[in-house]
């Protein structure tokens, strides 16, 4: 990985190419620059058959400097440097800073590919790119160019670290209402990129953030504490609170709790809920049958109507067919 320093002291972790990816590329893109060429001058053979020798000659230099010096030239400044090769090989070229190339930048690699890829066989620019440490030809040192892979695991470099485990739960008491959203943001892509940094880029950013934080909380951070280590504990305390107070709005939702109460189709008090299977039909007590009624007096049911016979009795008490319940059935 080579380390390059923008003009914020920011620390930018680039993956350089390394020769194989770089010749597959160039291959890719000679093997096209080549077939658009050969395409061109048989065109313009036919069309210029009857044109003097000068002519012709002056024709294909200007035919050979258009297709393969002007097109990808032309090719690499449209696409801020992702020639078709590259992108096949998931390669851009970049300046030294990690800024996008210009016209400028693709001219001098272009006319310096001239010599290194299309005159030497391309012997030139692979020595140049055997002896540099990032994998440079000549043609990227005179343009101040980068050749880099675009196409890494997206999970390295953006996973936050977890605190220490001897911080987690520390800061449960810990004020952070007054912590503005952006100091926040700035906290998390801290955290994410901090390995990718300068050491002492590293430590001044994590002591500066360390201060803000502390002077929205209102406490400091602990003695013996690294600020980083600071830093991960109060964002990983902040999360936990976050899922806590997700998991108990979405369970004081409404119709939450139906599935924590008692039986299904019953309420707290143990009312059948309306056309509920296995409810009990209206119950008739016999009022006589309890406390103190009269012998011989007729009984009468709740209902106020009299009370059945020995014979009716009998019939009644014969096995029925259970009625379909249609409202609520009053405790027993």
């Amino acid at each position: 990985m080579s380390a390059l320093v923008t003009g914020d002291a920011v620390v930018l972790g680039l993956r350089p190419a390394r020769l194989p990816s770089r010749a597959l590329a160039v291959a890719i893109d000679l093997v096209v620059v080549f077939a658009a060429y050969l395409m061109v001058s048989i065109g313009l053979a036919v069309a210029t058959a009857s044109l003097d020798e000068a002519a012709v000659m002056a024709v294909s230099i200007a035919t050979f400097l258009l297709v393969l010096v002007g097109a990808p030239i032309a090719v690499e400044t449209l696409s801020h440097g992702r020639s078709l090769g590259k992108l096949a090989c998931g390669l851009r070229v970049v300046r030294d800073d990690g800024g996008p190339i210009r016209f400028r930048h693709a001219l001098v690699r272009g006319a310096m590919g001239v010599v290194e890829i299309l005159m030497s066989f391309g012997v030139i620019a692979c020595i140049a790119s055997l002896v540099s440490a990032r994998g440079r030809r000549i043609g990227d040192v005179f343009a101040g160019t980068l050749v880099i892979r675009e196409r890494v695991p997206a999970s390295r470099g953006t996973v936050m670290p977890p605190p220490p485990p001897w911080l987690m739960g520390r800061f449960s008491e810990l004020d952070l209402s007054a912590v503005p959203d952006d100091l926040w943001l700035a906290i998390r892509q801290y955290l994410t990129r901090m390995r990718q940094l300068d050491p002492a880029v590293n430590w001044s950013m994590a002591v500066r953030l360390a201060g803000d934080l502390a002077a929205c909380t209102g406490a400091p951070a602990p003695e013996g504490v690294p600020p980083a280590a600071f830093l991960a504990a109060v964002v990983n305390e902040r999360q936990a609170r976050d899922a806590r107070r997700a998991f108990r709005a979405g369970a004081e939702a409404p119709g939450a709790g139906a599935a924590l109460s008692g039986g299904a189709g019953t309420g707290a008090l143990g009312y059948a809920a309306p056309g509920a299977v296995g409810s009990a039909p209206a119950i008739e007590r016999d009022e006589t049958a309890g406390a103190g009624g009269a012998a011989g007096s007729p009984r009468v049911t709740t209902t106020g109507e009299p009370a059945p016979g020995p014979s009716s009795r009998a019939a009644a008490e014969a096995p029925q067919p259970r009625p379909q319940a249609t409202g609520f059935a009053p405790p027993a």
